[in-house]
């Protein structure tokens, strides 16, 4: 199907440069379409800075027509006909016509440069991205009905999805990313495949799936996308351990659902991030993969007690382990790793508060332990909430108001986000008359200790009880004449 696109119809603007590239492509005798994501984008009321072209040019004669005209230019991608470049501030792609396909055991596409736009089509991942805008005409291909299922929120495949998920797995976690970011839903036949075929996504680069699973985790309903996934199968080869938290729930009902609790925490903590000026701003990868993971050491570490209760001692030491060797496998930067695993390990410091109540030095530890991710763990912690007991959740709303409202008193008084020893080590070695070495670093220890219990002292007052604790030590005794 195509038509003439009536522009006024969009409720997002074309931008000028595409126009541009289409006048230029038509003068040197191309064909030319924008495709894909962007076209779909036009109906959604939104342009991405990232635009993506295809045409019946192959890469020496699209560098032939852009290389005077862009910013900047790139061949990273070449072998896969793909050639890049900046343009107005536009980053944009453009590409050969093609069909490609994947062999069963192999993690790389075998790339066939295509003749024609419809079969170009044709072998793209869904039929909201199988759209084209030829240019400059601005006719409207959509030979598969994408902006019908757009209107309908419904994912299809423009052949069979089998077909489909055979040529790039990866497309599984596309259809999981696309439910999280748009909100479809998808065809009964696109579930039936994604369960049958699920573990073919295990031959896609980690690298590859952690892009994806990154870009589900930012959309507006991470929840729905990690349950699709779990449903399907999907996650038992990404993410096993969320599969895992399905919890058989026993007879008598004596522990919640581990796992609905979890994609409970992950919603509530996205209606917690703040706008771009606050202190989280979101989408938060790192705090939305730490509400998602933050009891994935339940399933490992749960005892039935005597009496019928159900524990998990433990469960958050043990899941921050399990946390940072999962996302070590999708290949994510170790600064992630390490945030998200400090947030599991620290998610159950804060409960006890409200009974037993805490002294200033605890304050200072909890905000010491938690450093740079103290705003991350007030979200993640508050998250955590989910019962349906209103005068608990009450309670302990309450008590976490308390923690705030004493952090914010003491940082008024000291500088909690960096506590530091009253001395330095420069100070302590004068002080000792010693060289750098373990006993500084016991000394500094000692120091930052007296600091998290008494708050700052005077550094005369510092100097005195390192000194009281230095005459206590053996090396103190050997230094003597």
């Amino acid at each position: 199907m195509a038509h003439l696109l009536d522009t006024s119809t969009l409720t997002a603007p074309l931008p000028p440069v595409v126009l541009e590239m289409g006048g230029l492509f038509d003068a040197a005798g191309h064909e030319l379409s924008l495709v894909g994501g962007p076209v779909r984008d036009l109906f959604l009321g939104r342009m991405s800075p990232d635009l993506d072209f295809t045409t019946d040019a192959d890469p020496d004669s699209i560098l032939a027509v852009v290389r005077r005209w862009a910013d900047a230019y790139w061949e990273i991608g070449r072998a896969f006909g793909t050639i890049g470049l900046r343009k107005d501030g536009h980053q944009i792609e453009i590409t050969t016509y093609r069909a490609e396909a994947y062999d069963p055991s192999s993690r790389n596409p075998t790339v066939a440069f295509g003749t024609n736009l419809h079969d170009d089509l044709g072998r793209r991942d869904f039929t909201i991205n199988a759209m084209a805008l030829r240019l400059p005409s601005l006719e409207l291909v959509d030979p598969f009905g994408g902006v019908r299922d757009l209107h309908a929120g419904v994912l299809c495949t423009p052949g069979t999805p089998s077909s489909s998920f055979s040529d790039d797995p990866l497309r599984m976690m596309r259809a999981a990313r696309f439910v999280s970011q748009l909100g479809l839903a998808l065809a009964p036949e696109v579930t039936e495949a994604m369960t049958r075929m699920a573990e073919r996504i295990s031959i896609i680069s980690a690298e590859r799936v952690r892009d994806e699973l990154v870009k589900l985790v930012q959309g507006k309903a991470p929840d729905a996308g990690i349950d699709l996934m779990v449903e399907t199968g999907l996650a038992e080869h990404v993410m096993p351990e969320v599969s895992a938290l399905r919890l058989e729930t026993d007879e008598h009902h004596r522990h919640k659902d581990v796992y609905q609790h979890s994609l409970t925490v992950l919603r509530q903590a996205c209606t917690l991030e703040s706008g771009e000026d606050g202190p989280v701003p979101g989408p938060d990868v790192v705090l939305r993969l730490a509400a998602l993971l933050h009891d994935i050491g339940k399933p490992a570490t749960r005892r039935f007690e005597p009496g019928g209760a159900v524990s998990f001692r433990h469960h958050d030491a043990v899941g921050a382990k399990l946390a940072a060797k999962r996302l070590r496998a999708l290949r994510f930067d170790n600064d992630t790793i390490k945030a998200v695993a400090r947030l599991v390990e620290l998610h159950m410091r804060f409960y006890g508060y409200g009974e037993a109540g805490w002294s200033d030095s605890a304050v200072r530890r909890y905000v010491s332990d938690a450093g740079p991710l103290l705003e991350r763990l007030h979200r993640l912690t508050r998250s955590d909430v989910t019962t349906r007991n209103r005068r608990k959740a009450e309670r302990l709303a309450f008590a976490y108001d308390d923690l705030e409202a004493r952090i914010a008193a003491l940082a008024d008084q000291e500088e909690l986000a960096s506590i530091r020893p009253d001395l330095d080590g420069e100070q302590i070695m004068a002080l000792l008359g010693v060289r750098p070495g373990p006993v500084v670093g016991r000394a500094y220890r000692f120091l930052l200790e007296e600091r998290m219990e008494n708050g700052p002292q005077d550094p005369a007052d510092a100097r005195i009880k390192l000194l009281q604790w230095w005459s206590e030590q053996p090396e103190s005794q050997e230094s003597t004449p």
